[in-house]
């Protein structure tokens, strides 16, 4: 598979891109500056994207065979960017007939229990809430997409390096957390779900919860 990978210069985009390149597959991976450091294969090429410019990103999409998206609001960005980009990319996409997409969301719009979400409760950060809202108006976006063959992967309540174990569990808009409540998976796990999930299609038009 021709995969483009926006935001591959990320901490979660880095680990997306060697996922998908231990996999057998071409990545072109996107930037703003056009720069990706520490990725050396012969499979996979850096560009520098502009991700909010619906032309750019059909542009940049056209003859792959699907796009992948690692975006996030940048430290000079805010965080109303997201919903903007999840936009660009439905019209960028429409435009060229590239109709399949995996979108890297937030744990913030889960459920935790009837009627209520993650970014609802006491133990939810206040610092955070802004950043949780914004991806929650990017998934209301792309949820109302009918036309393209998309899948929300959203993470537990705490992502960060860690071990590759190859581990995970999933759960339909369900906040992913053990018995003892740690809602938590290294980042090396969560490129695993994505890109097993950009592979097998398991989890068309749906917002898919990973964890351990």
């Amino acid at each position: 598979m021709n995969v483009l990978l926006l935001g591959a210069s990320g901490r979660i985009g880095q680990r997306i891109t060697n996922e998908l390149l231990e996999g057998g597959h071409e990545v072109t991976g996107v930037s703003r500056s056009g720069e990706i450091d520490g990725i050396d294969d012969t499979d996979f090429k850096a560009v520098a994207g502009d991700a909010t410019d619906p032309d750019e990103i059909a542009g940049l999409a056209e003859s792959h065979d699907a796009v992948a998206s690692a975006l996030g609001p940048s430290g000079e960005e805010g965080v109303e960017i997201l919903p903007e980009m999840a936009e660009a990319l439905i019209e960028g996409l429409r435009q060229i007939g590239v109709d399949r997409f995996v979108w890297t969301g937030g744990a913030g719009g889960l459920n935790v229990g009837p009627d209520t979400k993650l970014v609802d409760t006491d133990e939810f950060p206040d610092e955070l809430v802004p950043l949780a809202e914004a991806h929650i108006d990017a998934f209301e976006i792309i949820r109302d997409v009918d036309d393209l063959q998309w899948s929300y992967i959203a993470p537990p309540a705490q992502i960060e390096p860690g071990e590759r174990t190859g581990e995970y569990r999933t759960s339909e808009g369900q906040l992913v957390a053990s018995e003892d409540g740690e809602s938590y998976i290294s980042m090396e796990d969560f490129a695993i779900a994505f890109v097993d999930e950009l592979e097998n299609d398991d989890a068309i038009h749906t917002q898919l919860a990973v964890g351990y």
